[in-house]
């Protein structure tokens, strides 16, 4: 019987190193958040709170550096390069591609946010020199809206997935983010090193989707009780994510190809449907005018609420509730989003790669807002039913109270709960694919066992964080793991150009010496024909 080799033992043990200690972290947080809390969510609230006024600027400055970049790669010589072989077609169509990009992306978030942040931003301007509840803050409120789901969000995903995919599928390397680094520090930088990157890719890659199913489970709850009077409890919580949890194992136990692209075709159809619908029973004006406005407020303010902070007042406070946790939460999800893009991605060039990613999701989110955001600042602008008091007091209601106004109150109500559940399933699914792969070395198709593993703990991560803290507790999740996360995102600039400028380096090399051999070959030829 032959005896392993010895590197091959050596990269088992490290495999195995990654996965139980990425799985016992996650594990304690789980427990501690179940057993203790009202105690987790006193520290989820003051570390919260540490961070984003400390770290704030910092997550401002990396977002605002990744837009920039991706841009540039966009637009330069390097676009060019297949992410996989220069032969190679796309796996999936445009289509689906789009579908699944959107779908796994931030479904669960826009469903959740696209009618309540712009009515809190109404009722609460984010700047205190515009009165709330008035025209001005209505359209600033859905300007700010567009930029929190804008370019920047989508950025963080495209840089992450970006490096992901043109290492797996054009260099042929694991997918895993500690691999991707290497250009940075050397091809031989030692395994420890490696290993944190990893387990920090892990745990920001759990704690990022805990906050998304976690929002969508209190929307749920929220809707269940709002349209239907089911009691609005930790028993409804539980009982949700457990139906949420068998569901999405099944999906990811049935393959990428199969579920998620199932999944995700279903979810635009949903979506389609009520953004349709929004369409003909609201003011169809209000929202093409909004949309168009917004989207020249988006434009016009973008670097200024990029980099704003507040040095010399010292208050920052509006910022770091809205826009650092919005980085953070992303940043957090990134590893997973980053994986997932990249799988689905496989066969297309690296400049189709970021315009897709950076311009149609927007697009999408930005159509949801003006929809049904726009409908609601109208409401509470020219009917002034109070529906931003009501939103004020309970976001998870902020949809449906919308819906309340229409005809077909209950069916559309119905269908807005069935569309967060699938994006719910969606996400966790495409992510207990990911996750697998990543504590299991870079495996692009792993075992249904880690899945198995990995899914159960995400479902009770996601419920012991929502039901610990509800809201506070998943912000906190996501900016814990996504600060150091945030550095690891910057790295990956000078990573992949490094590899990006070796690669073009190479490929003229080897072009000039193929037109030299062209250039010698017709002499050789010429000569000859002269002696002839």
């Amino acid at each position: 019987m032959k005896k392993p080799k010895p590197s091959l033992t050596k990269k088992k043990k490290n495999r195995n190193f990654v996965y139980i200690v990425s799985f016992s972290i996650i594990l304690l947080f789980t427990l501690l958040a179940a057993l203790f809390p009202k105690g987790f969510g006193f520290y989820a609230q003051n570390t919260y709170n540490a961070i984003a006024l400390n770290f704030g600027w910092l997550f401002l400055i990396i977002v605002f550096v990744l837009d920039l970049f991706l841009i540039f790669l966009a637009l330069s010589r390097y676009g060019r390069f297949k992410l996989g072989h220069d032969d190679e077609e796309p796996e999936f169509s445009f289509i689906s591609w789009i579908g699944m990009l959107f779908s796994a992306g931030l479904g669960v978030g826009i469903v959740f946010w696209g009618v309540a942040e712009p009515l809190t931003h109404y009722l609460h301007s984010p700047f205190s020199s515009t009165k709330g509840q008035t025209a001005e803050s209505a359209r600033l409120a859905m300007g700010y809206t567009f930029f929190h789901w804008g370019i920047s969000q989508w950025s963080i995903f495209a840089m992450s997935g970006l490096i992901v995919a043109y290492f797996q599928f054009r260099k042929q390397r694991d997918g895993l983010i500690s691999t991707a680094m290497e250009p940075v520090f050397g091809e031989t930088y030692k395994r420890p090193y490696r290993n944190i990157i990893d387990i920090l890719a892990i745990i920001a890659t759990v704690m990022g989707i805990a906050t998304s199913i976690g929002l969508g489970i209190l929307q749920i709850a929220g809707g269940l009780n709002h349209v239907f009077h089911v009691p609005n409890t930790n028993v409804t919580l539980i009982i949700i994510t457990l139906i949420m949890t068998c569901i999405f194992l099944g999906s990811a136990l049935s393959g990428l190809n199969r579920g998620v692209k199932w999944l995700s075709n279903l979810n635009i159809i949903i979506g389609a449907i009520l953004l349709v619908f929004i369409f003909i029973v609201g003011d169809l004006r209000f929202i093409v005018e909004t949309f168009t406005v917004s989207i020249g407020d988006y434009i016009s303010h973008f670097v200024q609420y990029s980099l704003r902070m507040d040095p010399y007042t010292g208050d920052n406070s509006w910022i770091q509730k809205w826009t650092v946790f919005y980085w953070a939460w992303v940043i957090s999800w990134s590893p997973f989003i980053g994986g997932f893009v990249a799988r689905v991605s496989r066969g297309r060039t690296i400049r189709e790669f970021v315009v897709g990613v950076l311009i149609i999701p927007p697009m999408i989110s930005f159509t949801w807002i003006a929809g049904f955001g726009g409908t609601a600042i109208n409401y509470a602008l020219h009917k002034k039913d109070g529906i931003e008091n009501v939103v004020d007091k309970d976001y998870t209601v902020a949809l449906f109270e919308l819906l309340s106004k229409f005809p077909l109150y209950e069916v559309t109500s119905a269908l807005a709960i069935i569309l967060i559940f699938t994006f719910i399933v969606t996400s966790a699914d495409s992510t207990t694919h990911i996750v697998s792969g990543m504590a299991t070395g870079g495996v692009e198709n792993p075992k249904r066992k880690h899945k198995m593993v990995w899914g159960i703990l995400i479902g009770a991560i996601s419920v012991a964080l929502t039901v610990a803290g509800g809201l506070t507790s998943l912000q906190t999740a996501s900016v814990v793991t996504g600060l150091p996360f945030s550095i690891i995102l910057l790295l990956m600039i000078f990573a992949l150009m490094n590899a990006l400028r070796r690669e073009h380096t190479k490929h003229f090399q080897m072009t000039h010496i193929d037109d030299e051999k062209d250039f010698s070959r017709t002499i050789e030829e010429r000569e000859r024909d002269n002696e002839m």
